[in-house]
């Protein structure tokens, strides 16, 4: 169960944590861990990148942690640590060329949520890490973690309509992977 509210037991973890101590350090992974590698295994090519991002993630969480303020939730202080070093993992091994600066796609997106209902979590993410690292990125950063293009556009260091491209582009890629896995989700035994 991870941290959301400061108790006296996470207070004593956390403090641990900024004291260095090895056993508050390995309770606080062993608390995050799921948490933290469900968000780097969105962002990243495959496991063993996310594994990466997470141990430099948590590298962060251990260098900062006396940064962190306890009047608020804890797991999002964590959260947006993975998560701004999964960008930055992105960054670091992103060719330019992968970023497409398409001002043509800034109009409305549409969005189907009956197909992505239908999937669990797993397919999901799958479907996700096959999509090109610079459209992953803004979909997760959209889609999943809530910010805006502005936002985006930002983070990465894009334009605004780059972004709004990136987006428009994962969902057509994963309406794509959907339609040539759905044999496999079963759609085919519907037409039976």
């Amino acid at each position: 169960m991870a941290i959301t509210e400061v108790d006296e037991k996470s207070i004593h973890i956390i403090k641990g944590c900024i004291d260095e101590d090895r056993r508050a350090q390995k309770d606080l992974y062993t608390i995050y861990y799921a948490m933290s590698l469900g968000i780097c295994l969105r962002y990243a090519n495959n496991r063993e990148d996310a594994l990466s991002i997470l141990n430099e993630g948590f590298f962060k969480v251990f260098k900062n942690i006396g940064k962190y303020d306890f009047q608020k939730p804890f797991s999002i202080w964590i959260k947006k640590i993975m998560t701004n070093t999964a960008i930055d993992f992105y960054r670091a091994n992103i060719k330019q060329g992968f970023l497409l600066d398409v001002s043509l796609y800034e109009h409305a997106i549409v969005e189907d949520d009956s197909i992505t209902q239908k999937l669990n979590y797993e397919d999901l993410l799958a479907m996700v890490q096959q999509l090109p690292p610079a459209y992953r990125t803004v979909f997760n950063l959209y889609a999943i973690d809530g910010y805006g293009h502005e936002e985006i556009s930002g983070m990465l260091g894009i334009a605004i309509g780059t972004s709004k491209s990136n987006l428009h582009k994962a969902r057509g890629r994963l309406v794509q992977i959907m339609e040539v896995q759905g044999v496999k989700f079963g759609k085919t035994q519907e037409k039976a």
